[in-house]
C-alpha cells in the first residue's frame, strides 16, 4: 500500500518536501536526509520517495540541531494515531487516500 502511494505520488506529480523530524518531546526539530510526503497534517509521519514508511521522531540531541538526524524506515501500521495520547487515529488507506487527493496544496 505504501509502495503503491509513492508511485502514485510520482506519478500525479506530486512534489516531495525534505522530511523532519521531531524530537520525542516535541521541542526540537531536525533536518533529515529523506525527501518524500507527510501522511498527517501534524507531519510525525511520511512515505519516502522509494516507498519507505517513516515516523518522524528521533531523540533530543544538540548536535542534530547542527548535523541533522537519520530515521529509521518503520513498517506502517494500518491505522496512524492509534493509541495516541491525542485520541485521532486514521486507518492509513484513508490517510493515503486523502493526501493523493490534497496533490500540491498539502499545508
Amino acid at each position: 500500500m505504501v509502495r503503491g502511494f509513492a508511485a502514485k505520488a510520482i506519478q500525479a506529480d506530486i512534489k516531495p518536501v525534505r522530511f523532519k523530524a521531531r524530537s520525542y518531546d516535541g521541542r526540537m526539530l531536525y533536518r533529515t536526509p529523506l525527501r518524500g510526503w507527510y501522511l498527517k497534517r501534524d507531519r510525525s509521519v511520511g512515505v519516502s520517495v522509494d516507498g519507505q514508511f517513516y515516523v518522524l521522531s528521533a531523540p533530543r540531541r544538540l548536535r542534530s540541531l547542527v548535523t541533522g538526524t537519520e530515521v529509521s524506515a518503520a513498517d506502517p501500521p494500518l491505522e496512524l494515531g492509534r493509541g495516541g495520547r491525542d485520541g485521532e487515529s486514521i486507518p492509513l488507506a484513508e490517510a493515503i487516500d486523502k493526501r493523493l487527493a490534497a496533490g500540491n496544496d498539502w499545508p
